[in-house]
């Protein structure tokens, strides 16, 4: 990672530490677990809290054409250099929960996979469950899959929005080089939940 990263990190994190939930950017090893299963999915992909652009970065190395990639940023500082290091992505800044009230990002198609790099375990739960209920219900196509880490012992979404949401959890690896190490969960929609395309 670049120096101009880690010190943009450092400044976001020392304007707000529960925003940013880190306290380095994500390392290659988590970026390359989050993003494993990405280059097997055909379709574009969504990116919450992109940050300094190391799950980017990991999904372009991936493959994912920068066309076929939106990054959604709340801090302008991060969108900003985004929109300058990757011209050819769709940067949107806004916070997450506002997806569900959103068009589909790519038009007619919706995405095969969102990528998190939000730090949900410091987020209100009425947040997190405005992104997640977001994401299923306008951004995702049916098979669409969402990725997420975290430095917690379990799943960062309760048992209960899983069940709420019709969702599930599977843990699908872990980063223990990674700086803390973390945990990536896939979330899916339940297998008996059918839903249109």
């Amino acid at each position: 990672m670049a120096l101009n990263d880690t010190l943009s990190f450092l400044r976001a994190w020392l304007r707000d530490p529960r925003g940013i939930g880190a306290v380095t950017p994500s390392g290659a090893a988590l970026a390359r677990l989050m993003t494993a299963h990405v280059s097997q999915l055909d379709g574009p992909v969504i990116e919450l809290g992109p940050g300094t652009g190391a799950l980017t970065r990991a999904l372009l190395a991936r493959g994912v054409p920068p066309h076929r990639l939106a990054l959604i940023e709340a801090d302008p500082h991060f969108a900003d250099a985004l929109a300058r290091r990757y011209p050819n992505a769709t940067i949107l800044r806004m916070d997450a929960a506002q997806l569900g009230q959103t068009e589909s990002l790519f038009g007619e198609e919706r995405a095969c996979a969102v990528v998190s790099g939000l730090p949900l375990l410091s987020m209100p739960a009425s947040q997190v469950e405005a992104i997640v209920q977001g994401v299923f219900e306008r951004q995702l196509r049916s098979d669409g899959m969402f990725y997420q880490f975290t430095y917690g012992p379990r799943c960062p979404l309760p048992a209960a929005l899983l069940k709420r949401l019709n969702l599930q959890a599977q843990r699908v690896g872990s980063a223990l080089l990674n700086l803390p190490p973390a945990a990536v969960y896939r979330i899916s929609r339940r297998a008996d939940v059918q839903v249109a395309a």
